[in-house]
């Protein structure tokens, strides 16, 4: 039986970027030598789990029924960005080079790790090109066989009667490549340079 020393770092290695050794080290700052922190930490967790959820609109974290990007009237909310993560949105945002809206999809088509369209934030895209919301999706995903997938699923499935403008982000991303990784000359770079789906 597992102690309870044991259990958090068990848990702590769940978390993405932690290893072994990260989770041990965090488990004994917390539990020896700053005690203090453990129940700051905790408190904080709990209160983001009651208050964070994900945005009405785009998907992206928000506090209220609207996240900040779309709760924001200086935005253009019809030029929407189409991302895979949170992270990705994130990285864009720090760059500065986007000043339109977001629709994170919480992933991508990948049928060998049964991801499949009902999986993804999908659905509320749809919607809002339905709404007449969107005037041109940016399609900003991985540059792989999975990002493409999903690219091409996208454009196959766009309500019709409802011409939107789709274009892909490229320019600058290796191959292989996602958003949260490139730094910000890189994405302005790409978002720049963008090409258009025929």
């Amino acid at each position: 039986m597992s102690s309870p020393l044991e259990k958090l770092q068990q848990q702590l290695k769940k978390l993405p970027g932690l290893g072994y050794r990260s989770a041990e080290r965090i488990s004994l700052h917390l539990l020896v030598e700053h005690p203090e922190k453990l129940a700051e930490l905790v408190a904080a967790l709990e209160e983001a789990g009651r208050s964070v959820h994900r945005c009405t609109r785009c998907g992206n974290l928000a506090e209220g029924e609207l996240c900040s990007v779309c709760a924001d009237p200086r935005r253009d909310q019809r030029l929407v960005c189409v991302v895979e993560h949170v992270p990705d949105l994130v990285a864009l945002e720090r760059s500065g080079a986007w000043r339109g809206s977001y629709h994170v999809l919480h992933g991508r088509l990948s049928p060998l790790q049964g991801v499949a369209p009902a999986h993804l934030n999908l659905a509320r895209l749809f919607a809002r090109i339905e709404a007449g919301e969107v005037d041109e999706l940016i399609l900003s995903l991985a540059n792989d066989v999975e990002g493409e997938a999903t690219c091409h699923y996208i454009t196959e499935h766009l309500p019709p009667g409802h011409p939107v403008k789709v274009s892909r982000i490229g320019f600058g991303l290796p191959s292989g490549g996602g958003v949260l990784y490139a730094d910000a000359v890189t994405l302005k770079s790409a978002l720049d340079g963008r090409r258009h789906y025929t």
